[in-house]
């Protein structure tokens, strides 16, 4: 008889599979791993934000993107990072520039 892993424990390994997954999944596709990123919300604003792989602290995760306020239109939208190298220099100094609320 095999023993199956208990919910906690499930949980737990489903955080850790996570918390591993996508950093290797954003290095894969030549993103920053974390920190302060660029991101660009689907009205296309682009603004820097605190980005931590497996940890959302003002934003609601969904999957690969999240839902956070847009510092830029001041509205509620869905955003995805950015490679810096698909950017000008104007669009990064601009974006580099516009940054979200400070975590409190």
């Amino acid at each position: 008889m095999t023993r199956r892993p208990s919910s906690r424990r499930r949980r737990w390994l489903w955080f850790l599979f996570w918390a591993l997954t996508e950093p290797a999944a954003m290095w894969l596709r030549g993103y920053p791993i974390g920190g302060n990123i660029v991101v660009r919300c689907r009205q296309g604003h682009l603004f820097t934000t605190l980005w931590v792989p497996g940890v959302s602290f003002k934003a609601v995760r969904l999957g690969w993107w999240r839902l956070q306020r847009c510092p830029v239109g001041h509205h509620w939208t869905i955003v995805t990072p950015v490679r810096i190298g698909e950017l000008s220099e104007d669009e990064n100094r601009l974006a580099r520039e516009r940054r979200d609320i400070r975590l409190p």
